[in-house]
């Protein structure tokens, strides 16, 4: 049960009569009217028990955007339904109007709308829908809390989309003038010609030269399209906030923006999100639009705060490639967890593939290093120049067994990171 504030100034209407009769008995009149007027306007209120609620479905947003969450109310009962209604959103959906105040009469249904503009990237959910519903006096209400599950995905923004049009430009063009080195005699089949003496007899087409009763000969050209594989790390470093957004969201940019460069490259991307188990998974022989679908499965993914087993990592990637791949993993340069949990697991990796390590910077170090004009200060900036030491140490560490570095800042990290790869592609590596 609820009362409204017309109850409250009801009651508030009968202070005169008490302070002009000051008894007992005159009190007591006015509390048994109150309560007579409070229990007969609950009898004529309709039970929310009986009320049926349904959600419209709602469609994905990018977060940054706006979605309007539909809520169909319809009043099966023989009498007006007068409700107001909370719509249960958790708070980081952002819903701007919860509550509706909604007149529906007896075998009719209205529709109320609330605006939501989530604040995080994710599944977001509502539980419950709390309904009032008054009497025709509007004095009291029966509440009840119904339950009217509703789930919003946030997806990713992308905004470093903006990047992608002028990298792919930077691949056209070197495509167009040639200068990939590529070495060797290659590996992917071009085309069948006679044999000439001095050819590899281990390049002889068996099938070809039985059917032509000549010696054929298979031609290769070197490979233009590789393997490009992901991985994201999801463990607890992954939720450390940069500029107030996680971690975990500027490597899932990067990796966006990545990912979209490489597939339009030709390249067989995959991705890979882990910690101590999968967490999101995307295939390159799976249909659909590559972009879409690492969206699609990054999108409710949070960082879990548990170590990450790198000892895993080698296996996912080998049963993702088999063979010499780009390997890009998404994680931190802080030294302890790299010098424990990544570095006695990356000569296995560099065995067969080329492995490049991204990092989110925090820019916030280097403001405070230069700030020293106080004691306090002083202690921070000595603090910031040991973490920047540690993270330079590591760097090189890593770049000493092969590997390549891309640390900046969020702003800097996905752009940087997709130069890296045009680079490599530039120099032949991939």
């Amino acid at each position: 049960m609820a009362v409204s504030a017309r109850f409250v100034i009801l009651a508030a209407a009968g202070t005169p009569a008490v302070f002009l009769w000051p008894r007992a008995l005159t009190i007591w009149l006015w509390v048994l009217v109150l309560g007579a007027a409070a229990a007969v306007d609950l009898l004529l209120a309709v039970s929310p028990r009986v009320l049926a609620l349904t959600r419209d479905p709602l469609e994905r947003v990018r977060l940054g955007g706006q979605a309007r969450a539909g809520l169909v109310v319809r009043n099966p009962a023989s009498r007006t339904l007068h409700a107001v209604l909370r719509d249960g959103w958790q708070p980081s959906a952002g819903a701007r109007n919860p509550v509706h105040r909604l007149t529906v009469p007896a075998g009719e249904a209205r529709r109320a709308a609330t605006l939501l503009v989530p604040e995080r990237r994710g599944d977001l959910r509502a539980a419950t829908v709390t309904v009032r519903s008054f009497g025709p006096l509007g004095l009291a209400a029966r509440q009840r809390a119904l339950p009217v599950p509703g789930l919003l995905r946030v997806l990713p923004p992308f905004a470093s989309r903006r990047h992608l049009p002028s990298r792919l430009r930077r691949l056209r063009e070197l495509d167009g003038n040639a200068t990939v080195q590529l070495r060797g005699a290659g590996t992917e089949f071009d085309s069948l010609r006679d044999y000439v003496r001095g050819d590899d007899v281990r390049s002889i087409d068996w099938r070809a030269t039985a059917r032509r009763r000549d010696t054929v000969v298979r031609t290769w050209r070197p490979e233009r399209d590789r393997r490009v594989v992901i991985v994201l790390d999801t463990s607890r470093t992954a939720a450390a906030r940069i500029q107030d957004e996680p971690r975990l969201d500027t490597g899932i940019e990067a990796a966006l923006l990545l990912g979209a460069l490489a597939g339009g490259a030709g390249d067989r991307v995959d991705l890979l999100a882990f910690d101590r188990r999968t967490r999101a998974r995307v295939d390159s022989a799976a249909k659909g639009n590559l972009l879409n679908r690492m969206v699609e499965a990054l999108a409710p993914v949070e960082p879990e705060l548990i170590e990450a087993d790198f000892s895993l990592l080698p296996s996912a990637v080998h049963g993702i490639s088999p063979r010499r791949a780009l390997v890009v993993l998404l994680t931190t340069l802080d030294s302890g967890a790299v010098e424990d949990g990544l570095l006695p697991f990356l000569p296995q990796l560099l065995e067969r593939h080329l492995v490049v390590v991204a990092s989110v910077r925090d820019p916030e170090l280097d403001a405070m290093r230069a700030r020293r004009g106080t004691a306090a200060e002083a202690y921070r900036a000595a603090a910031a120049e040991r973490a920047l030491l540690d993270r330079a140490s590591v760097t090189a560490q890593l770049r000493s067994m092969g590997v390549e570095v891309v640390d900046e800042t969020p702003q800097e990290l996905p752009p940087k990171l997709a130069d890296m790869y045009i680079q490599l592609k530039a120099a032949g590596r991939l």
